[in-house]
């Protein structure tokens, strides 16, 4: 008899059961969760429903991996090749089980996008959970991830070995490290300042480095602010620990804004403040709470009236700004074009010379 034949036939018969192993185990998966995806509708639940929707994610693969892990040992293998399959699909199960772990966060993330709605006016409970969820769930992900290599490197004998020198160089090689990742690391330590202290959220309106612009996204060392003319100005998490800078929204997300109008001294400004507030009654991104006209200072020349005004949010208050000033400007100039700056000269006889 040939004996690579003779060896063919040798794996054929434990190839087989492999085989079935994982065909049963996408059977069972499939059956598994047919049950409990019946089960989530009938609930009518939303955190059952992403519940199935991500563990049926995450145990695609370790269904048929723990299936494979569970049956080698009772095959008819030689040894070192059993131990060889074994060892492969023990490391394929740590990583499936990392997957799963990090897959279930995701659970969490779509309850809080239903929950807690960014789209919603008052927004202001929804941005700060969401800016912590986000970056505890990077932590978590790179903290399972970390975790799963060193599950997978200590399935190495030769690892294991030389641990213990490791451990004892781990002081030496700490401070090596730290002195070379500082900025990673402070970036990283200020991403937790920022989720526990909450200096900025999503959707925060900030003044950072003389721009206007919105927290558009929260990394684990970054974070992107979308400027108004839709620039992104990406900036190290240490930035708002260590500078200071505006946010607009820290508290709430209603705003004051004022419009300045220089007119002739005589200008009406009771009839002025009284068109102001038309204006604002008049059109829907007031939010009826702040209004009022004054005269904050006076040249040689012209007044200065302060129109005061308050609105929902940053980004209809400078459309209100601007839709009040266009209104007051054409007040001024079809009712009372006189009241316009001007500049008056006086010639006293014989002040100019004769030709």
């Amino acid at each position: 008899m040939n004996p690579m034949l003779g060896d063919l036939q040798a794996w054929l018969w434990p190839g087989a059961i492999l085989i079935g192993a994982v065909f049963l185990a996408v059977i069972g998966h499939y059956a598994v969760f047919a049950v409990a995806d019946w089960l989530a509708r009938k609930t009518d639940n939303v955190l059952d429903n992403a519940l199935v929707l991500h563990a049926r994610k995450g145990t695609r693969v370790l269904f048929p991996v723990l299936a494979v892990f569970l049956i080698v040992p009772v095959l008819p293998l030689p040894p070192d090749a059993a131990g060889a399959i074994q060892h492969f699909f023990g490391l394929c199960l740590i990583a499936s089980v990392g997957w799963l772990l990090i897959e279930l966060t995701k659970v969490v993330n779509d309850f809080i996008l239903i929950k807690h709605a960014v789209l919603d006016p008052d927004n202001l409970q929804a941005r700060q959970i969401h800016t912590k969820f986000k970056i505890f769930n990077r932590i978590w992900t790179y903290f399972v991830i970390f975790l799963s290599l060193i599950f997978i490197l200590m399935t190495f004998p030769a690892i294991r070995v030389f641990s213990i020198s490791l451990f004892a160089t781990a002081g030496l090689a700490g401070i090596v490290a730290a002195m070379a990742a500082r900025p990673v690391l402070a970036n990283f330590i200020a991403g937790l300042q920022v989720a526990l202290t909450d200096p900025i959220r999503l959707d925060d309106v900030v003044i950072v480095e003389g721009e206007w612009g919105w927290i558009e996204e929260i990394g684990t060392t970054y974070v992107v602010v979308r400027i108004w003319d839709l620039r992104r100005l990406i900036l190290p998490m240490s930035y708002f620990i260590e500078h200071p800078f505006e946010n607009w929204t820290r508290k709430t997300a209603n705003l004051l804004g004022t419009v300045f109008i220089y007119a002739d001294y005589t200008v009406p400004v009771e009839e002025v403040r009284q068109e102001l507030h038309r204006i604002l009654e008049s059109s829907p991104l007031w939010d009826q709470k702040v209004w009022g006209l004054q005269i904050t200072n006076a040249t040689e020349q012209t007044l200065e009236l302060r129109a005061l005004m308050s609105f929902p949010d940053s980004s209809k208050g400078w459309d209100l700004r601007c839709y009040v000033r266009e209104k007051l400007i054409q007040f001024l100039q079809q009712r009372y074009p006189q009241s316009l700056p001007k500049t008056r000269a006086e010639f006293q006889a014989g002040s100019l010379p004769l030709r």
